[in-house]
């Protein structure tokens, strides 16, 4: 979740931070950065572990041992069904290369269309290329509309009174931070639920919406909010928001 900074500090310092600490402590570090092109917010962009720790020098990019992931079931193409994905491995003991190595090789491989799709991922269309035009403006469209129902997220959740919402810079989940009345907590507590678990559970059986309670997540004591993902239509996500904002204000009601 690096697109993320904890008090607004620098995205690309946060990396730095991590490097520094994985290194002092002899980590090693596992970057998932299958969202590196769900990129949203104005002013945000991408920044590889990799390409960080070896702007950092040779200080750290000759000893740090870090893997990267990428997989053709999330990012821009999302084709979820197809299962294929990589992992590049940097400065690994050679051992432990070698085991690595082994496993992967008695593994099955994924089905050949994962493969085929996987090599389209990592080989995209050229300029020039008879494909390339259509592979832009399809890539573009589907961020685009990614783009778009980040901010209307955003928008609708901040429009209601009990929740706020940050903007939501990339990837495609939001993580709306909700106010519970004290009544709910007590109920929640008396049934042996996390508060959050408990709203999320009574908009489950009463809306049909299905979230994840922040809980999950580890979250500041006192504070609630759940998970949600921006992947529906901007049609049903309208409908979706508007259902979730005025459960919210009658579960408050009704617990006030």
């Amino acid at each position: 979740h690096h697109l993320l900074a904890p008090g607004r500090r620098p995205l690309r310092k946060c990396i730095e931070e991590v490097i520094r600490f994985a290194w002092e402590e002899h980590l090693f570090l596992m970057a998932d950065e299958v969202y590196q092109d769900n990129v949203y917010a104005e002013g945000s962009k991408f920044h590889s572990f990799k390409k960080v720790l070896f702007e950092m020098g040779p200080k750290y990019s000759r000893s740090l041992e870090l893997a990267s992931f990428h997989s053709i079931s999330k990012g821009f193409v999302g084709e979820c069904g197809f299962r294929g994905g990589y992992v590049e491995v940097v400065n690994m003991d050679p051992a432990v290369q070698q085991q690595l190595t082994k496993l992967v090789s008695v593994r099955l491989c994924p089905p050949v269309t994962g493969q085929i799709l996987l090599d389209a991922v990592v080989n995209q269309p050229q300029p020039g290329d008879p494909s390339y035009e259509q592979f832009t403006q399809e890539k573009a469209a589907v961020l685009g509309a990614l783009a778009k129902k980040a901010r209307l997220t955003e928008e609708i959740f901040n429009q209601a009174p009990g929740i706020r919402c940050n903007p939501v810079q990339g990837a495609m989940y939001a993580f709306p931070r909700i106010q519970l009345p004290p009544r709910a907590v007590q109920e929640a507590q008396a049934q042996g639920q996390a508060p959050d678990m408990f709203f999320c559970l009574r908009l489950l059986e009463e809306t049909g919406i299905c979230v994840v309670p922040g809980s999950g997540f580890g979250q500041k004591e006192g504070t609630f909010h759940f998970r949600m993902t921006i992947l529906p239509h901007q049609e049903k996500l309208q409908i979706l928001l508007q259902k979730l904002s005025q459960f919210h204000a009658k579960f408050t009601q009704e617990y006030s």
